[in-house]
């Protein structure tokens, strides 16, 4: 037996274990190559990477130091007696192996795999693995299978509510914030709709980035439901809930290794609606050159499969093709993008048209799930909620019943990026601006970002502003800046 250890350091979701060379108990002179090997000593075994140690002040030889994935999942304390098997490879492995060679996986297999992946018997590596083989190609029937696997077994049932609805996007678009005056509005209508939202992943600043400008997002079940029930609304970090363990594994590896692929998303998405409790999803697709989806074709390929998949499971599916060429509103960045919405809720003559149509136009979907409600009709209540000043009222009682954050503050670093050439904006790139506003530090700090000035069709000068950049630190914003120089995402005719 060995003395359990904690080592303070974090590996990103790897469970890593550390033996001394001299270790009595183990020999470990022939170890090699990467060893995963079991802990046992808590509840359940903990699988883990072996890392050899030669130095006693980590680990002496009667120690065995856990990082701290490892030591939070033994959920034991240190000095507490564990000991060390060699783990098996998992029997999952062997189905991935079938999907390199191009063959369709059952229901079960799928199970198996994230049943795997949620024990955290998979590696990080094991996980790419997965993600890479079934890349390249998995049928309507997988993907329905992969979706129901990573619902698992916690799921949220809200047994006092008829229907309980959400939105979502696709992503890929800077700005785009339409949730948070979608959920404003729905809740004033009065059906319950359940945001569980992310914080950034890819972009700038998820939903639950911005709203935690706002308000606390770190919500439990119990919480949740009384929101619900009270105010008709909830935005909620899904990270924070006992709900879909594969799919946060799987999205942090896709983010580590840049796949982005159909059916993973789509599962993931419909996976977590699913393990919330959703009944009703409207479903954002935005199409853009430089967005995530690049033609219609495709997103008309992503709204037939969430349809189907929506069917199957029994979650009612909206899929709306949305245009996704540029940013939506002026804000890119928590601080922001929280401003752009509060605008548009407060019926500022200064807030972006975009979004504040592009946010009615949703709202109007996800009011006609309301059977009272004629098709056509949920536009135009959707504006006389907004416009009656209904909208905002939700919004701040939702606020109070999440818990008020406290003010943040805006990046003082700042740089106006102008115009090179006069003309009109012919172009914004998605892709750049979101990697200028993440090197600007916006996925770090909610007070970094950039405030967009000119949006596609706009005239412009030489010497004129396109936009601001807001950094906290220099190290950030010398590093936009460096971008910005190569180029600054404007194509100007």
């Amino acid at each position: 037996m060995l003395s359990l250890k904690h080592l303070a350091i974090s590996s990103f979701n790897e469970n890593v274990v550390y033996l001394h060379r001299d270790c009595e108990t183990y020999k470990v002179d022939e170890v090699g190559t990467v060893t995963k090997v079991e802990v046992h000593g808590g509840a359940a075994p903990v699988f883990a990477f072996l890392e050899i140690v030669d130095d006693d002040s980590l680990v002496s030889p009667d120690e065995l130091g856990a990082n701290n994935e490892t030591f939070a999942r033994l959920n034991l304390p240190e000095g507490a007696n564990v000991s060390l098997n060699i783990a098996p490879l998992p029997a999952s492995v062997a189905f991935i192996r079938r999907k390199m060679m191009g063959n369709i996986l059952s229901e079960g297999e799928y199970k198996s795999i994230v049943n795997d992946i949620s024990n955290h018997r998979y590696s990080n590596m094991d996980i790419a693995s997965f993600l890479i083989a079934s890349g390249s190609f998995m049928s309507a029937p997988e993907t329905l299978a992969l979706t129901g696997a990573l619902v698992g077994e916690k799921v949220f049932h809200w047994d006092n509510e008829n229907m309980v609805v959400d939105h979502h996007c696709l992503g890929g678009v800077p700005g785009n914030k339409t949730d948070i005056i979608i959920t404003a509005i729905v809740a004033a209508y009065g059906l319950p709709i359940l945001k569980t939202a992310a914080r950034s992943i890819t972009s700038c600043a998820g939903v639950a980035d911005v709203f935690a400008v706002l308000a606390n997002v770190n919500l439990d079940e119990n919480k949740i439901g009384r929101i619900l029930t009270e105010s008709r609304g909830v935005i909620a970090d899904y990270n924070r809930l006992p709900l879909v363990g594969a799919c946060k594994l799987m999205s942090s590896i896709e983010r580590l290794i840049g796949i982005s692929q159909q059916q993973h998303i789509i599962s993931e998405i419909l996976a977590i609606k699913l393990a919330a409790g959703v009944t009703h999803l409207v479903l954002d697709i935005p199409v853009g050159e430089t967005s995530r989806i690049k033609s219609t074709a495709e997103a008309v390929q992503v709204r037939k499969l969430a349809e189907y998949v929506g069917d199957m499971l029994g979650l009612e599916v909206d899929a709306v093709i949305t245009d996704g060429s540029e940013p939506i509103g002026n804000g890119v960045g928590a601080m922001l993008e929280a401003r752009d919405v509060m605008k548009v809720l407060r019926n500022r003559d200064d807030a972006p048209k975009d979004l504040l149509e592009k946010s009615l136009f949703l709202a109007g979907r996800i009011l006609e799930f309301d059977p009272k409600l004629r098709g056509g009709q949920g536009y135009h209540v959707a504006k006389e909620i907004l416009n009656s000043g209904r909208a905002l009222e939700a919004l701040n009682h939702i606020i109070y019943a999440q818990g008020k954050a406290e003010p943040s503050r805006l990046g003082q670093l700042t740089r106006e990026i102008i115009s090179r050439a006069s003309g009109v904006v012919r172009a914004i790139d998605n892709q750049r601006i979101n990697h200028i506003g993440i090197m600007a530090g916006a996925s770090q700090y909610s007070g970094a970002g950039l405030d967009l000035l000119k949006k596609v069709g706009d005239s412009v000068d030489v010497g004129e502003p396109l936009y601001v950049i807001h950094s906290t630190n220099s190290g950030d914003f010398a590093l936009a800046n460096s971008m910005v120089e190569a180029d600054n995402g404007y194509t100007i005719n």
